[in-house]
């Protein structure tokens, strides 16, 4: 994998900014598609002799793939530049693991890892906090424009009953949920705007329900997560500055800092900063398992003296 990054970084169109995404992409139609049988030999080179020639084409033939998956995202308010480069670090984690002998296509296995790299960006730069954890609240993000869409929806953040049930039904969730996912992706709006029933009746507050935690529970998860961030900055001490401040303000800011700021900040490319976050988030993440399981082991010695 490092051997692709490294040969992405220096031979790869630069997508600096959102302003220069027509001339990338007129530069990467210069890239020509590959017919199976030369992509099947470019394929078997990498894997069996590690080829870096061959990886550059596999990587430059499907960059075209990358930037029509990438423009689908375009409707998170993030930068399209930054959403192009992580699919383009799925494409290659796709060329990295490929294997040609299965009989399939490589667009066709990497279209996973390039929507895979790209989801992790988005619900990163949103905060899962924002939008939820589950695996269904998940689905519910990325689906619920789309949806919406497909029934006729009007995105103006007030969603027919009707419309609530449809796309909860469809997307396995509870109304709820939807109610409040919709409010998130389309803004604020009153409590007491009609949502559009037969009867003028019905408003937002009355399809919100209390779900606040007692103060038992509020202690409980606020013990939790002190102890957790104790761990993150345990394990922060591993890191040299650079690594510190990067994985800081990509990680841990309310507003994450974007790559290009990083990158004319310490004068060097915005892959090589990408690196150091991800080596960065590889050793505390390291770090905080470590921390955990010490924990763990010390609670049942703890329970067992007792």
């Amino acid at each position: 994998m490092k051997g692709i990054i490294v040969m992405a970084q220096t031979n790869l169109p630069a997508l600096t900014s959102d302003s220069g995404l027509t001339r990338y992409l007129q530069e990467i139609r210069k890239y020509p598609m590959l017919e199976p049988n030369e992509e099947f030999m470019l394929a078997k080179r990498y894997a069996e002799h590690g080829d870096s020639a061959a990886a550059q084409k596999l990587v430059t033939s499907h960059l075209r793939l990358v930037a029509k998956i990438a423009m689908g995202y375009r409707g998170y308010g993030l930068p399209i530049s930054e959403v192009i480069s992580e699919g383009n670090v799925g494409l290659m984690h796709a060329v990295k693991r490929f294997d040609p002998d299965k009989g399939f296509r490589l667009a066709t296995y990497a279209m996973w890892w390039i929507r895979a790299s790209i989801q992790e960006y988005v619900l990163r730069s949103w905060s899962l906090v924002k939008i939820g954890t589950t695996a269904a609240q998940k689905r519910l993000f990325f689906n619920l424009r789309k949806v919406k869409s497909q029934i006729a929806a009007i995105d103006d953040g007030a969603l027919h009953p009707d419309q609530i049930k449809q796309i909860a039904t469809r997307l396995k969730v509870t109304e709820e949920e939807v109610v409040s996912m919709n409010q998130r992706l389309t803004g604020d709006a009153s409590l007491n705007v009609p949502m559009k029933a037969d009867d003028g009746a019905s408003q937002w507050q009355d399809w919100l329900i209390d779900e606040g935690p007692d103060q038992e529970t509020v202690l409980g998860n606020s013990e939790e997560y002190n102890e957790r961030m104790e761990m993150v900055n345990a394990a922060m001490d591993v890191l040299n500055e650079r690594e510190k401040a990067i994985f800081t303000a990509r990680r841990l800011k309310e507003d994450p800092l974007t790559l290009e700021q990083l990158a004319q900040e310490y004068n060097v490319s915005r892959e090589r900063i990408r690196q150091i976050e991800v080596r960065a988030f590889e050793k505390v993440q390291a770090g905080v398992h470590q921390a955990a399981e010490q924990a763990k082991a010390d609670r049942t010695e703890a329970l067992e003296r007792a």
